[in-house]
Formats: C-alpha cells, structure tokens, sequence
C-alpha cells in the first residue's frame, strides 16, 4: 500500500492508460472519458494534492466529460455525409436527350443509363442532342429541362 502512496501520479497515470486501451475495444466512448478522469487525477497528484482531491476532481473531470463531451462526439460520429442513392442520386446530373422530349415522353441518357423523361415545363419541348438536367424523378420518369449552353 505505501507503493501506491508514494506513486500516486504513476497509479493514476497507469488507470488512465488501462482505460484508454479498453475503449479500444468497447468503442463507446464511456471509458476514454474516465481515462480523462484519471489523466486529471495525475496532474494534481503531482502538484502534490492530498487523495482526496485526486479522486473528487477525476469524478468531476470524467462526469463532465460524459455529460458535456461524449454526446457531441457521439452524435459527430454517428452522423455522416447524406449518401443518396437509387434515383434520388441522379437528381442534378446532366446528361442527352436521345430524341424529343416534350410533354408526351421522350427518352434521356444520363450516367449511362436511359430514361424515359417528360419536361419539368410542361410547355417545353427539348430536341434530341440537347443538354438536360434531371430536376425530379418519380417513378420511372425523369423530369428534365434543357441545359443552356453556348455556342462557339
């Protein structure tokens, strides 16, 4: 017991390691803020508090971390880019109209990949050749308008 007490920095530093490499395996994030804690515990068993203030500031420190740090990083973490897939993916690319496009149908290629498309402007009638972007797809049906382009 007196080897505890005369390392004490040591003890801390030692729990807080051992923490640390358990959160590598839970991947919770739970035990990395108690390392936290124990880090705490070390800095002032150096500056040479008495125990017991050891102990209640790595309580603190680690109940402020779970309270204060870990929701944030867990929400960061399980948080990712908006990954959009299946049609809702194609929504903005451009691509060809194959023939006419007009309010009674047409045929588009976009990302190599044919689709039967109808204007986003009911009115419009987009030639075939022309630039098109997607605006919406529902169902089977992209609904396109015609892309400007300048001519050289």
């Amino acid at each position: 017991m007196d080897w505890f007490t005369d390392h004490l920095w040591q003890t801390w530093l030692g729990v807080a390691m051992l923490l640390g490499v358990a959160e590598l395996f839970s991947l919770d994030l739970i035990l990395l803020m108690l390392a936290v804690g124990g880090v705490v515990g070390m800095v002032l068993a150096i500056a040479g508090l008495p125990f017991v203030l050891q102990a209640l500031a790595a309580a603190a420190a680690s109940v402020a971390m779970l309270t204060f740090v870990r929701p944030k990083w867990v929400s960061r973490l399980h948080s990712g880019p908006d990954l959009k897939h299946g049609p809702a993916a194609l929504i903005g690319t451009t691509g060809f109209a194959i023939d006419e496009v007009s309010a009674r149908g047409g045929l588009v290629k976009v990302s190599g990949e044919t689709w039967t498309a109808r204007p986003y402007d009911e009115h419009e009638v987009i030639p075939a050749g022309a630039k098109v972007e997607i605006y919406e797809i529902r169902g089977a049906t992209a609904f396109v308008a015609q892309v400007a382009e300048l001519e050289s």
